[in-house]
């Protein structure tokens, strides 16, 4: 059975959630579609004069709740389905952390390994310039994701700001020098790691004695790892987009980063064994975190999995056929919507300090952002126990419950 694009994976997950509250038919043909989808022409004049056409899209999937807000991708699957899937999957979290705005999602289909700084700087402006009209503090709020980073963030809320005059609060993840929040790089991680921890507290697991292996050694995956590793957690394999390594003893998470820090393979940590990303997924272990890119779990390889609880990282990286075995084989899957939040709650952390004119401090930040993710895994686990249901099905009910009563109340289905 050929797998489902994102978009049509996303609608599976939505409509199992929308099931489980009973949705009214109508707000759910009003909120499995999005508000507006735009595609632009963004022409890029490269480094040897040449000039490279790609196209862009910003989607903004639904803000009965608030803002639109989702992150911003550079990358060659980053195509109108993909970036449609990121912004619904957008909307859900948003409401499942109980933050107040939308969901929306942003890409470039480029591949931007490669391309010097200045051409990177060229290729958001020229993105900038063309979306900065849907944009707004209080109606579009981007923010980093595959391939973008702070810098890049920097770069767009000076080109919106030529337009618009000084707006640092027009986008997240930004350098805390323009007015970024202390924190907010890790948020992702850490709020991962609240997560599982609150999992394991329910679960009666000693989070310190189980072996954890995450593929996807960029800011999530690294920062989780030293969140990890600082807690006593083994460690035991990692993996970037050209292969990773594997320890049964666990990894020196310290020697995995000044690797990476350099641009060298992470294979040459000594006393390591060389693994691909495909063999790595399968390794034996208690936790299974995909932190790279989506659909690495799928029907093909679900039954192989060994780690018996997949905290999603990646955002949608479990097929739904996938979803369905590793629940029939027991597997708990900690959902993308619920685990990898952190990131959006330390983005309205920061949105709220821009608007107020008024920075936390990174310790306030971080309790902030445990609190807020210990709670809303709490909502969640309490309904899937409630309805008897895996958490991914309890953390869309949750999420869609709290949009539609935003929608209803708002009247969007009595124009």
């Amino acid at each position: 059975m050929p797998e489902l694009s994102p978009h049509e994976a996303a609608t599976v997950f939505f409509r199992n959630g929308a099931e489980l509250i009973d949705l009214e038919p109508e707000l759910i043909d009003v909120l499995a579609t999005s508000d507006r989808e735009l595609a632009v022409q963004v022409p890029i004049r490269l480094d040897d004069g040449s000039l490279l056409v790609a196209r862009g899209y910003r989607v903004q999937h639904n803000n009965a709740r608030g803002p639109y807000k989702g992150g911003i991708r550079y990358h060659p699957a980053a195509d109108l389905d993909e970036v449609r899937a990121l912004a619904s999957l957008m909307t859900w979290k948003t409401a499942i952390v109980d933050v107040p705005f939308g969901g929306a999602k942003g890409g470039i289909e480029i591949d931007p390994t490669g391309m010097s700084a200045a051409e990177l700087e060229r290729t958001t402006r020229r993105f900038t310039s063309a979306i900065h009209h849907v944009l707004g503090v209080y109606q579009d709020i981007p923010a980093p994701d595959v391939n973008t980073n702070a810098q890049v963030m920097a770069w767009l809320m000076d080109e919106y700001s030529r337009a618009y005059g000084y707006s640092p609060g027009i986008v997240t993840g930004k350098p805390v020098e323009l007015g970024g929040a202390p924190g907010r790089e890790a948020a992702t991680g850490r709020g991962l790691l609240a997560v599982l921890d609150a999992y394991a507290t329910g679960a009666s697991l000693e989070l310190a004695k189980t072996r954890v292996v995450i593929q996807g050694f960029g800011n999530v995956g690294s920062n989780l790892a030293i969140l990890l590793a600082a807690a006593g957690v083994s460690v035991v394999g990692v993996s970037d987009v050209d292969g990773g390594v594997y320890a049964s003893d666990g990894l020196d998470i310290a020697a995995l980063l000044a690797l990476a820090k350099q641009r060298r393979p992470l294979h040459e940590l000594p006393g390591a064994k060389p693994v691909d990303n495909a063999t790595l997924l399968t390794l034996e272990c208690d936790i299974l975190v995909p932190a790279a890119l989506g659909g690495v779990l799928t029907e093909a390889n679900a039954r192989d999995i060994a780690a018996t609880v997949v905290l999603e990282a990646a955002n949608h990286p479990t097929s739904p056929a996938a979803d369905s075995i590793l629940h029939e084989r027991g597997v708990v899957v900690i959902p993308d919507v619920l685990a990898n939040a952190g990131g959006v709650v330390g983005s309205y952390f920061e949105w709220a300090m821009n608007i107020q004119q008024f920075r936390w401090t990174e310790q306030r930040f971080n309790d902030e952002l445990e609190t807020r993710m210990r709670e809303s895994y709490a909502n969640v686990a309490a309904l899937a126990k409630a309805k008897s249901v895996p958490l991914r099905r309890a953390a869309y009910a949750v999420g869609i419950e709290r949009v539609a009563a935003a929608a209803k109340l708002r009247g969007y289905a009595d124009a």
